[in-house]
């Protein structure tokens, strides 16, 4: 009996769930380029040669190879595929068009002071945090006026409704991407935070806002255009999913 109760539980967790379905929002694009990077890179003969790094193309790389991962267990879909410029309302109602049951947006970090570094993940909740709101008030940007009202009042429904399942979502992931790249890339751990970003509440699903580090940071930014830090953050997001998705009740896991 205990061996088809394991043999159970291995077919549940091991057989792809394509009635799950991830929702993968990279952040920024077209227009809105997010932070932006200086690098100096040298050529073939050793001149130096000033590059600028922008975030909508490392969210985009970063989302992709989640995708790529993710879509071995579950059926996944991206806000954006390529170099657009894509609303917030419309990267929410993605969400609702294939019927998401999570909701994952890609970030990178910026400051005006250089000394700043690590990954932190976020989850919708309210909170007095005063740092916290500096991040909300980049990543909220192009929600103003009689929307931003309507989404205030559209934010305190959806947390009652996902809040403890994406805070779980969020621990993780943290989690998973603490145990596979702290020690590897040297990345201080800034925690699991509350954040009212209003890409969330209007997805209604349970997610998370990843700021994947700091690009302004001058070591920090060699760290996380590198190919071998975006798939290692790309695994870590994939394994902190699928462990979500085991502690679901069985009545959550769509089977067939």
């Amino acid at each position: 009996m205990k061996f088809l109760i394991l043999s159970f539980l291995f077919f549940i967790f091991s057989v792809p769930s394509f009635g799950f379905v991830v929702l993968i929002d990279p952040g920024h694009g077209g227009k809105e380029l997010g932070a932006v990077s200086t690098i100096y890179l040298k050529d073939r003969n050793g001149k130096k040669i000033k590059k600028k790094v922008y975030e909508k193309d490392l969210t985009l790389t970063l989302a992709k190879k989640i995708k790529q991962k993710l879509e071995k267990h579950f059926s996944t879909y991206l806000t954006r595929s390529f170099d657009r410029t894509v609303s917030l309302e419309k990267r929410a109602e993605l969400a609702d068009t294939v019927k998401a049951d999570l909701f994952i947006s890609i970030h990178f970090n910026s400051s005006s002071s250089h000394k700043f570094h690590g990954f932190e993940t976020y989850y919708l909740d309210n909170h007095d945090d005063k740092a916290i709101k500096k991040v909300e008030a980049i990543e909220n940007i192009g929600m103003e006026g009689e929307n931003k009202i309507i989404n205030h009042i559209l934010i305190d429904l959806v947390i009652k409704q996902t809040v403890g399942r994406s805070k779980k979502l969020a621990n993780s992931i943290h989690d998973t991407v603490g145990q596979k790249m702290q020690k590897r890339f040297r990345l201080r751990d800034r925690g699991v935070k509350p954040g009212l970003f209003y890409v969330l509440a209007l997805s209604k699903r349970p997610g998370v806002l990843v700021e994947a580090g700091f690009m302004s940071n001058p070591k920090e930014i060699f760290k996380i255009r590198s190919k071998a830090y975006l798939d290692a953050y790309a695994e870590s997001i994939a394994q902190g999913v699928v462990k979500y998705y085991g502690t679901l009740p069985p009545k959550e896991i769509p089977l067939f």
